[in-house]
């Protein structure tokens, strides 16, 4: 594995030169607007990237995006890798450990999130303060240790200084539906039966999602430190809940998007 993250970081380091990303991005399902806010110096398909796992999502691009966000440079992936999609756990976080050896500084993963907590509402933001990880028995930590420490301390897997960044933004702006919560992972791709989002409830889950903390346990793994927003995109409150549909689900997503990519435009720029 080692060998193949050096051969994928080796030719993107020869397509983008001395570009040095400072922070990288990871945006979920329905998620790209932010992308329209970077200055593009470089775009390299996942397809062109040795050992590099293809997004099979259709609303996920697939491209790598080098750039410049309010006045910092960065390295963005419009579309992710999920476990459901058929790879392994080792594949799903293959570009957290590239985005490391580029240099990131620090790492921020947004998604598409289905809410428990009774007070939130479609379209909400939640910043993640702490997660709980159900796709047990994987771990992408699994297998021989690379890159970072065999037993990494989970105690802050979120940079809790910028939680409260985002949190005082929010409020300098008069944003409205902004909250802090627990974010649960579960495999997918299914979503989740009424009894099934009670107990994640009891779990103390504000939100459930197919993504994200395979990619923080990694970066936290190699030390890098991470901020993680989910978009709730529908509510999974059994006494109302409703049959999922993929159109309200984007529309939730896109309508959150302008919100979601202030607060993460202005953190960047004060870092």
């Amino acid at each position: 594995m080692l060998k193949f993250i050096e051969e994928s970081t080796a030719y993107i380091q020869s397509q983008i030169g001395d570009f040095r990303p400072q922070f990288g991005i990871i945006l979920g399902t329905g998620l790209g607007k932010l992308t329209e806010e970077i200055e593009v110096a470089f775009t390299l398909n996942y397809s062109d990237i040795p050992n590099f796992p293809l997004a099979t999502v259709e609303f996920h691009k697939g491209k790598l995006l080098f750039g410049v966000l309010n006045g910092k440079k960065v390295v963005c992936m419009q579309g992710r890798f999920h476990y459901y999609e058929g790879y392994s756990m080792q594949q799903v976080t293959f570009p957290v450990r590239i985005m490391k050896l580029l240099g990131i500084e620090r790492l921020f993963v947004s998604n598409a999130a289905g809410g428990l907590n009774p007070t939130y509402k479609e379209s909400d933001l939640m910043i993640i303060e702490d997660h709980i990880s159900l796709f047990l028995p994987e771990n992408p930590l699994m297998g021989e240790n690379i890159m970072g420490e065999r037993f990494p301390d989970m105690s802050e897997p979120y940079d809790m200084v910028t939680v409260e960044k985002a949190l005082l933004i929010a409020t300098q702006n008069g944003l409205e539906g902004i909250h802090k919560g627990v974010y649960v992972s579960v495999a997918g791709p299914n979503l989740e039966t009424k009894s099934e989002y009670r107990l994640l409830r009891m779990l103390g889950a504000d939100a459930v999602g197919m993504s994200t903390v395979p990619e923080v346990i990694v970066a936290r793994q190699m030390d890098i430190p991470v901020f993680g927003i989910s978009v709730i995109t529908d509510m999974g409150i059994p006494e109302i809940l409703q049959k999922a549909e993929l159109s309200r689900i984007l529309e939730a997503a896109h309508k959150a998007e302008p919100t979601m990519t202030f607060i993460i435009k202005e953190i960047i720029g004060s870092l």
